[in-house]
Order: structure tokens, then C-alpha cells, then sequence
């Protein structure tokens, strides 16, 4: 019996991981901070330039 379960189990784990992967969300992607402060700082200079 053991042996059975723990089979499942293993299986249910790779199917909740596949379809974690699946799924769409609508979160935005993280962005760190530094790439943050590069894109402003891009950002800044490309209004600059219009200006």
C-alpha cells in the first residue's frame, strides 16, 4: 500500500507542477530594483531629448 501511494503522490506532484506552469496569470513580471533605476534613468533621458 505504501509503495501506491507514494507513487501517487509523486504523480499528483508532477501534475500540479505542470499545470502550475500552464496557467496564465495577470500579474506583471518583477522587475529588481536596479533594472528599475536603469529604465527610468532611459527613460529620462529619452524625454530629455524630446523636450
Amino acid at each position: 500500500m505504501n509503495r501506491k501511494k507514494k507513487l501517487n503522490s509523486i504523480l499528483k506532484k508532477r501534475a500540479k507542477k505542470a499545470n502550475a506552469k500552464n496557467k496564465i496569470t495577470n500579474k506583471p513580471r518583477y522587475v529588481a530594483k536596479a533594472d528599475r533605476d536603469e529604465q527610468d534613468a532611459a527613460g529620462q533621458e529619452s524625454v530629455d531629448e524630446v523636450s
